[in-house]
């Protein structure tokens, strides 16, 4: 990281200024957490709770038995950054992904996953929220993203399932007692919705 940096609270993340220069994927690879690179900035992600990261567990778990079965892909986990190249964004760190590119190595993926997972934190609601979320989910797009899951766990315990071919803000809503899938990236894939809560 640059000299002289500093952060700054944003919602369930943090922007790390520097003070110098715009971040890049060199400063990514010596921060110790999960960040993405947005607008310039190491935006830094706090922990998350009990329930998101069981529900992270999960959808990974699922992802890893597909991809073992298709020998199609590669399911990957939270805090595995992805290089692209957009105007106002350089990375991103999805909770969940899925990633048919080239063969994985020590370094970032480059590019986008074609399933990405985001399990909604505390800090993850309200107008500002809504927006923020909108917004990296439209980046997922335009790097080449081919869904989206946007997973509340914690209000209204529903899966939308956001497509690139749709129109912006269309999704299909898939609640407690249903599967939900995330065609056309993963065929034949789903895994109910109730798998994303402990067991009572």
């Amino acid at each position: 990281m640059a000299d002289h940096a500093h952060t700054r609270d944003v919602g369930r993340g943090s922007f790390c200024d520097m003070a110098k220069r715009e971040a890049t994927v060199e400063d990514l690879y010596r921060v110790p957490d999960k960040a993405e690179i947005v607008n310039g900035e190491l935006v830094m992600m706090t922990p998350a709770g009990g329930l998101h990261g069981y529900a992270c567990g999960v959808i990974h778990a699922s992802l890893f038995d597909y991809a073992r079965r298709t020998r199609h892909g590669y399911a990957l986990p939270d805090n595995v950054g992805f290089i692209v190249n957009l105007p106002n964004r350089r990375s991103f760190s999805p909770d969940v992904a899925f990633w048919t590119g080239a063969p994985l190595t020590a370094k970032f993926p480059e590019g986008a996953p074609v399933f990405a997972a985001e399990i909604r934190s505390e800090e993850d609601y309200g107008p500002a929220a809504e927006r923020a979320i909108a917004d990296k989910r439209a980046d997922y797009f335009a790097a080449g993203t081919l869904v989206v899951w946007d997973v509340d766990v914690l209000d209204e315990h529903v899966v939308r399932v956001y497509r690139a071919a749709a129109n912006p803000g269309d999704y299909m809503a898939y609640r407690r007692g249903e599967p939900a899938e995330a065609e056309p990236a993963l065929p034949r894939w789903s895994m109910p919705v109730d798998d994303l809560f402990p067991p009572a």
